[in-house]
């Protein structure tokens, strides 16, 4: 059954740029849903690099991708936004009564005064390995992200890749899955040089088993659950890995998607906004972060902060309009109840 939502202003993108963005809306009571078409909030930073440092957060000389992702989520939450992920607006449509109708890609839809994209380089999707019944055990034995180490405890994991999302969590997982096998084309990883190290000397240890040079072949298993991986090499030699989970890190795919068909101003496949007021040439929508684009644009996260500030202002004249917004401090003001 589908559901017709109701809100105040939707979020295309539920990366850092769109997490803070609920917190700016939030400050100005403008109630928001999140849609996003991972399967996790985070964007690039969960998906890609959460155990990757950054280093230009202001008040954060160094801070762990995973770990912004999971503050911005604590700032957000006073809000109670409600997230919708795994899910695209595959649907853009202005209503009689100047609202706009958001169809999601489940079927349901969302009715707001405002839509803020912040949707980064577009929709982001798994780079899926081209092996048979695959979709069975999506979910339940293979995914394309991990949300919560403490998931694999015990478990058989397979991880198969040579990046930095392979190797960070194969380091990472040794501590507390029962077994670790790193399926991946070629001894040589793409990893930063002192991942790749300590991926080797781990091995060496025994912690993890590197099965090279083999590429994934197929999938064991019945309900949903996984048995095994197989993996094979060129010359068709195969190994059976006994496996409860597969984690298939090859990457995301990007593109705008139906952001393409929405009919907005463009510059170079990116939104063409109003720096001022972070407002595109369509009424009551607006874009922050990498998806933007103004002259002088920095793609920075911190740039996609302030820019979340400044859409978030703009949504509350949509939203509430002539209503006038009288600008406080967060240290005079608080943190209003969402």
């Amino acid at each position: 059954m589908t559901v017709m939502h109701e809100t105040d202003a939707v979020i295309v993108g539920a990366g850092p740029v769109g997490l803070f963005t609920v917190f700016q809306c939030g400050m100005v009571k403008v109630r928001c849903h999140v849609v996003d078409a991972l399967e996790a909030v985070g964007g690039q930073l969960s998906a890609l690099y959460p155990e990757k440092p950054i280093y230009d957060i202001p008040g954060h000389p160094s801070i762990l991708a995973a770990d912004l992702v999971e503050r911005l989520s604590e700032q957000a939450a006073p809000f109670h936004p409600i997230f919708h992920l795994d899910t695209q607006v595959s649907t853009l449509s202005r209503r009689d009564d100047g609202r706009w109708l958001c169809g999601l890609s489940n079927g349901d839809s969302i009715t707001a005064r405002a839509v803020i994209i912040c949707a980064g380089g577009g929709a982001f999707g798994p780079n899926r390995p081209p092996l048979d019944g695959l979709a069975q055990y999506e979910g339940t034995s293979v995914f394309y992200l991990v949300r919560r180490r403490e998931d694999f405890r015990g478990k058989n994991v397979v991880i198969a890749g040579g990046g930095d999302s392979a190797v960070d969590w194969a380091i990472s997982l040794s501590e507390v899955a029962a077994r670790v096998m790193v399926v991946h084309r070629r001894p040589k990883f793409r990893a930063a040089p002192e991942s790749e190290a300590r991926l080797k000397q781990l091995a060496e240890s025994g912690a993890i088993e590197l099965v090279v040079p083999y590429q994934l072949h197929g999938l064991e298993g019945a309900g949903g659950r996984l048995s095994a991986v197989v993996a094979a090499t060129l010359e068709g030699e195969t190994r059976r890995l006994d496996a409860d989970v597969l984690l298939p890190f090859y990457g995301l795919s990007s593109d705008l998607g139906p952001i393409a068909q929405w009919n907005l101003g463009m510059d170079r496949n990116l939104i063409a906004v109003d720096p001022a007021t972070g407002a595109t040439d369509a009424p009551g929508i607006y874009a922050a972060g990498d998806i933007c684009t103004y002259p002088g644009k920095l793609k920075l996260i911190l740039s996609g902060f302030a820019e979340a500030a400044r859409v978030a202002h703009s949504a509350h004249d949509a939203v509430h309009p002539g209503e006038a917004l009288h600008f406080e401090h967060s240290t005079t003001s608080g943190v209003p109840k969402g």
